[in-house]
């Protein structure tokens, strides 16, 4: 491949590959910036359990955006499911596997509800959003109420948060001493399945005769996907091994990725976000389509949050505060469209996984919080910009 061709197959797929760009980019200033300490296992390990409840909050925002809505109210709506459940485990002392189905059918209430006036009255989602940001947010205070921090110490959903999967094989065995031996099999699995389901998509569109990216550029892509698998699966291995709210991430994205590609329903809602009155005319329905996509985005709030208190080990009045802005940015910087009807779920993960190694990366440079702010805005800008861009390179 010349480097012509090259740089034409970066130019028509910068939407799929800027951002593995960004994370490669980032990845390296920090690792120079802390001598190393930011690919350490332990910080890998932190960072990727910190972005485990970012990255399904972003899973459900890339829904709402690709609708062409927008849902402010999913911080404080998480915060304060999160202090649901720390109550009915701490104060009210119900088992855990009464507990957490109850927070997530609440959430899937509460996102119903967000939706209510936007699908059947045609109300703004910004304005229904932000009166349940108020609203959440006072719920969220009146629970913590007289009892502030609320602990937690159910030793099941605590591990929710800071557990890891169990490994079979012992540490100090001959083979791989010190590693957990489960995270690299499932590592391998996961390059295998990746390797797999990429041909068998590349098979696919060409069976259509649709355009795919030259052979070269493939294998290079696989080549470089599967060695960042990989090593971050290594460097788990090397702390612990994988934690349980990657697991649960990890879950949700393979779940919802597979409807969004895979089902009508996933073409209806894309369809929807497209061109909603052509839609409409086609026989579906936006309203059901918003109201599905709202309570979803309400059951990842409530899932998100017990991930959330479960990290803490507890709720408190600030939980869940500006988590719907980490939501929104790193489901642009995955590349999902301000205009709507393009975005993907992986991609979410992929700009969840970029934003917070932004936030964990100044953290362990020393950062001053406030200069933080501004970098997480001008992120968010530039990934605004950069999909105005692309989308005019594309026309």
């Amino acid at each position: 491949m010349t480097t012509q061709d090259l740089q034409k197959a970066l130019n028509k797929n910068i939407r799929d590959y800027g951002m593995f760009i960004a994370l490669f980019v980032i990845m390296t200033i920090f690792t120079l910036a802390t001598n190393g300490l930011f690919l350490s296992s332990r910080n890998i390990a932190d960072l990727m359990n910190q972005t485990g409840y970012i990255a399904v909050l972003a899973v459900g925002m890339t829904l709402v955006i690709v609708i062409r809505h927008i849902d402010l109210s999913v911080g404080f709506l998480a915060g304060f499911l999160g202090a649901v459940a720390a109550i009915g485990l701490s104060i009210l002392h119900l088992p855990f596997l009464v507990v957490i189905p109850i927070v997530l059918v609440l959430g899937i209430l509460a996102g119903l509800l967000t939706a209510l006036p936007v699908a059947k009255l045609g109300i703004p989602s910004f304005v229904a959003s932000l009166a349940g940001w108020l609203i959440y947010r006072g719920f969220l205070l009146l629970s913590t109420t007289g009892t502030g921090t609320i602990n937690i110490s159910d030793p099941t959903f605590v591990a929710l948060g800071n557990g890891s999967i169990p490994d079979f094989f012992p540490e100090d065995s001959a083979f791989l001493p010190g590693l957990h031996k489960v995270t690299l099999l499932l590592g391998l699995l996961a390059i295998v399945w990746f390797i797999y389901s990429d041909l068998r998509s590349r098979k696919q569109k060409k069976s259509y005769q649709f355009d795919v990216i030259p052979t070269d550029m493939l294998i290079l892509k696989l080549v470089l996907i599967s060695a960042a698998i990989g090593f971050i699966t290594w460097k788990l291995a090397g702390y612990n091994g994988l934690g349980w709210t990657v697991v649960i991430m990890l879950v949700v994205v393979g779940i919802y990725d597979w409807v969004s590609r895979q089902t009508i329903l996933g073409r209806h809602i894309y369809a929807v976000g497209g061109n909603p009155e052509a839609a409409e005319l086609s026989g579906i329905s936006v309203s059901k389509i918003t109201m599905l996509v709202f309570g979803s985005m309400g059951f990842l709030c409530a899932l998100a949050g017990i991930l959330f208190s479960s990290r803490l080990q507890s709720a408190g009045p600030t939980g869940g505060t500006l988590f719907e802005l980490d939501a929104i940015a790193a489901a642009y910087i995955g590349g999902v469209s301000a205009a709507g009807g393009v975005g993907k779920i992986t991609g979410s993960m992929v700009g969840a996984l970029v934003y917070m190694s932004l936030r964990n990366g100044m953290n362990l440079m020393g950062v001053d919080e406030s200069l933080q702010y501004v970098v997480r805005g001008a992120v968010l800008v530039l990934a605004v910009i950069f999909d105005v861009s692309t989308r005019r390179v594309k026309r």
